[in-house]
């Protein structure tokens, strides 16, 4: 257990526990594999990808994840603002599954935020390594500074910082506070924050939690309950952007407000 992030209530066995229409096993296996080649592909071109303008770049993200979605099939539903603001952004959203990240990835792609644990993941690892992720030390509260300057100077250079402030994984159902550290990077460089709200559904609009990652659930365990979904929607909102304070009397209040600001705002459409 992380010694200063917090652990959510969720677990398996409690939250996940509800029906859902399920695919037949061949259609998982069909998912299964279509989902390990657009890996595999994701990882042979990240190299080249590195070489394209930015634009060009972040065109293949989206159509990557876009793809990856499918292959789980993931129906995604995007509602992006007309008044967004490009370059350097912290991207904040509510967390639920490992899922948010080519959701986010494929409305708006930027460099995330990722406890190291991430890293040893089988084949996603090093695909999420090459792609630029800053790896957050869960379990060292010293590293903390240093992340916070890592992701600062990453929205100095103009790219966006995918980042879940809640700090771990929830169902869906319930959500956890916006912690407020992060959010100094965003306070230390001017730039703004977008809340973005992840919710999950079935097709005949119930809510599910069937993609959620919590507890001691496994990635692999989690990825065949996704794939025997029918019908799963995810529904990615991308809010408007919150500027940072323009003043106040600490570094410390700033960064509150901002973290207080980001929540309501994802809070509140959910």
């Amino acid at each position: 257990m992380s010694v200063w992030l917090p652990t959510a209530p969720c677990r398996p066995e409690t939250c996940l526990a509800e029906s859902a229409p399920e695919v037949s096993h061949p259609r998982r296996a069909l998912r299964l594999t279509a989902c390990l080649a657009a890996v595999v592909a994701g990882v042979l071109l990240s190299l080249p990808v590195r070489f394209l303008p930015q634009d060009a770049r972040d065109r293949m993200i989206r159509l990557w994840a876009r793809t990856l979605l499918r292959t789980l099939g993931v129906t995604v539903h995007l509602d992006k603002p007309g008044d967004a603001v490009g370059g350097g952004m912290l991207v904040a959203a509510n967390h639920v599954s490992w899922l948010d990240i080519p959701l986010i990835a494929a409305g708006r792609p930027g460099r995330s935020l990722a406890k190291t644990e991430v890293r040893r993941w089988p084949v996603l690892g090093p695909l999420v390594a090459w792609g630029g992720t800053v790896f957050l030390d869960r379990d060292r509260l010293r590293t903390l500074p240093d992340t916070v300057e890592a992701v600062a100077r990453v929205l100095r250079s103009g790219h966006p910082v995918i980042v879940f402030p809640e700090g771990s994984t929830w169902c869906g159902r319930e959500s956890g506070r916006f912690r407020p550290a992060l959010f100094q990077a965003a306070v230390d460089t001017g730039a703004f924050v977008q809340p973005v709200t992840i919710r999950y559904r079935l097709a005949d609009g119930r809510p599910t939690s069937a993609p959620a990652f919590v507890g001691e659930d496994g990635l692999l365990t989690s990825l065949a309950r996704v794939v025997a979904v029918r019908g799963l929607v995810a529904e990615v909102t991308f809010l408007p952007p919150v500027p940072a304070p323009a003043s106040q009397p600490t570094r410390w209040g700033a960064r509150r407000e901002l973290a207080r600001a980001a929540q309501a705002a994802v809070q509140g459409i959910r």
